[in-house]
């Protein structure tokens, strides 16, 4: 992949897809193409045959995907299953039948068992149950891992999967009712700090442990594993350190600057009680994360309270 390679990341505008675009803008590529869900709806396979046979693209970043937090995965999970098994199917075969070079699929840890030993070995995937408020997400995301490397054993491609864990950064969704934890957070504290309140409600219990990757060393992970990575098997994108989502919360609410109380709802679900990875196979490649929580969750909150002024005008 070099700088005048024709690269289509797919999913430009979410918080990963963003990600991978600056990157590769700031490492200067110059032909980078995107296109928004209006102007190309990955589910429609007509669509996506178009696209792929007018552009004929050499790399595909597969960043393209229905996502929330445990929420929407639970209300929702015929969306989240029939959407992602579309996007992944139409992305994934054109890029076989169009001839390109090379594909990262973009999986999530949440492909791993509920129970899984920590941290979480790329060995873990098929090896025990699901979490039930995820479980259609995470079929999805195995049948695309399942796919790729079915594509290479019969067809010789060269498609990679990656599982990044657990996610932020610029560009992230702070709804309420479909965010991840983090960006939830950070709505709550926010909003909490400007009415006054006293209290700010967190579900579950806090003792889940969660690791968290800024959105700018995964896109600097796939950038390098698009470059030096060609094995079948999955591989971990991770930072290899995590926090309970009760420290996530006291974290947020410092720097936040919420002097009132945390209270945790118990009644609601926790999900899988911990989720690290083992980052072992990609440090052993030359690549580790290198933006700390405090600084990047910092980051997020200055770039938050910006977009936070604009939505309410």
């Amino acid at each position: 992949m070099d700088l005048h390679s024709k690269i289509y990341v797919a999913g430009h505008r979410g918080l990963v897809g963003s990600a991978i675009y600056r990157a590769l803008e700031t490492r200067g590529f110059k032909n980078i193409i995107v296109r928004t869900s209006k102007e190309l709806d990955l589910r429609d396979k007509e669509s996506v045959d178009i696209f792929f046979q007018n552009e004929k693209p050499d790399f595909v970043f597969l960043a393209a995907a229905k996502v929330g937090g445990i929420v929407a995965n639970n209300e929702y999970p015929a969306d989240f299953i029939r959407d992602n098994l579309l996007i992944q199917t139409n992305v994934i075969d054109a890029s076989y039948r169009y001839e390109v070079n090379k594909l990262l699929f973009l999986g999530s840890t949440c492909i791993y068992p509920k129970l899984a030993p920590q941290p979480l070995k790329e060995e873990y995937l098929l090896t025990g149950t699901l979490e039930p408020t995820n479980s259609a997400y995470a079929v999805a995301k195995i049948a695309g891992i399942t796919m790729c490397q079915s594509y290479n054993r019969q067809y010789g491609t060269r498609f990679i999967s990656a599982m990044p864990t657990n996610m932020y950064g610029p560009n992230d969704n702070f709804d309420l009712k479909t965010s991840h934890v983090l960006p939830a957070l950070i709505r709550k504290f926010h909003e909490a700090k400007l009415n006054g309140d006293a209290t700010v409600e967190v579900w579950g219990t806090g003792t889940p442990k969660r690791e968290f990757l800024h959105s700018d060393d995964l896109a600097d992970a796939c950038i390098f594993l698009m470059k030096h990575y060609e094995e079948d098997e999955i591989i971990n994108i991770g930072v290899g350190e995590d926090i309970s989502i009760k420290e996530l919360a006291e974290t947020i609410q410092q720097i936040v600057g919420f002097e009132g109380e945390i209270v945790f709802k118990t009644s609601a679900p926790d999900g899988t009680p911990r989720k690290l990875v083992d980052v072992s196979k990609i440090n052993k490649l030359g690549w580790a994360a290198r933006i700390p929580l405090n600084e990047g969750i910092e980051a997020v909150y200055v770039a938050f309270c910006k977009e936070y002024l604009v939505e309410q005008k």
